[in-house]
């Protein structure tokens, strides 16, 4: 076990938590949630009300892996903007999927509530070309 492995088990938290805090830990922990519900067609409870982002089929969510999470950015982001997002956090394509002209989510945006985090926004990328 290497240093980082025995502080996250000395400290008790997990990993993200230690290089994302606890808010940034939770980003990932939603999404990896989010990402499977949506494999299911099942991911309307992650939705923030009066929001329908685009999700998409079933199958365009298999495999993908959240990434870093990062407080929201308006001057990276400004057609999210009006959205008023506080989260936002960009989506890996695993290698056996990856090929020229395939779409996938890259990007999920979320606002924060009493509740917990939900979904104001995904952002579809294409793959342009593989390797």
């Amino acid at each position: 076990m290497g240093a980082a492995g025995l502080a996250v088990l000395l400290s008790g938290c997990s990993l993200n938590t230690m290089l994302w805090g606890d808010d940034g830990a939770g980003v990932i922990e939603t999404t990896e949630g989010l990402i499977d519900a949506a494999t299911e067609g099942e991911a309307d409870s992650y939705m923030c009300e009066g929001h329908d982002p685009e999700l998409r089929e079933p199958a365009d969510w298999e495999g993908l892996s959240a990434e870093e999470p990062e407080r929201f950015v308006a001057d990276y982001w400004p057609d999210q903007v009006p959205l008023e997002p506080r989260w936002n956090i960009g989506l890996s394509l695993p290698t056996e999927r990856v090929a020229g002209g395939v779409e996938f989510p890259g990007y999920v945006f979320y606002q924060e509530t009493d509740d917990g985090l939900c979904v104001v926004d995904v952002t579809w990328w294409t793959v342009e070309s593989e390797g």
